[in-house]
C-alpha cells in the first residue's frame, strides 16, 4: 500500500510524510518546487492570467501538503502561515525587482542597459499595427 502510494506521488512523497513538520515542508517546497516554478521569472512578461494560474497551482500544492481539502474552506493566508511561506505573486514581484536592480547597476555600455534605455525615433503610426 505505501509503495503504491509513493509510486503515484512520484518524487514529491517527502512533502506528505507525517514525520515532517509543516514548517519543514514549507521550506522544502520553497527551495525545490517553487524555485523550479519560478525559474527565469525575472524576465517573464507576466499577465494577470499567468499570476492567477501560478497562485492556483501553488494553493493546490499548499492544501495538499497541509492535508486540507477545498471543501474545508480554510483561508489561503492561514494555510501559507502554517507552512511559513509567502504568496507566489509576492515572490514573483521580488524576483523581478531584484533583477531590475542588477540591470540598473550595470555599466552604461552594457547591451542590457542599452536595451532598457533605447528609444525609437520618429512618430508612432496611427491605428492598429498591421498583421505580418
Amino acid at each position: 500500500m505505501a509503495l503504491e502510494k509513493r509510486g503515484k506521488l512520484g518524487g514529491f512523497f517527502f512533502l506528505l510524510c507525517g514525520y515532517m513538520s509543516l514548517i519543514m515542508r514549507g521550506r522544502l517546497y520553497s527551495s525545490c518546487v517553487r524555485s523550479s516554478m519560478l525559474h527565469g521569472s525575472e524576465i517573464w512578461p507576466v499577465r494577470k492570467e499567468n499570476a492567477v494560474a501560478l497562485q492556483r497551482a501553488e494553493m493546490r500544492m499548499v492544501r495538499w501538503m497541509c492535508g486540507v481539502k477545498l471543501k474545508d474552506r480554510l483561508p489561503s493566508k492561514k494555510l501559507r502561515e502554517r507552512l511559513g511561506i509567502d504568496d507566489i505573486a509576492l515572490v514573483l514581484q521580488q524576483n523581478r525587482l531584484r533583477w531590475y536592480g542588477h540591470v540598473l547597476r550595470k555599466d552604461h555600455d552594457d547591451w542590457v542597459k542599452k536595451c532598457m534605455e533605447y528609444e525609437i525615433e520618429g512618430p508612432r503610426p496611427r491605428g492598429r499595427p498591421k498583421r505580418t
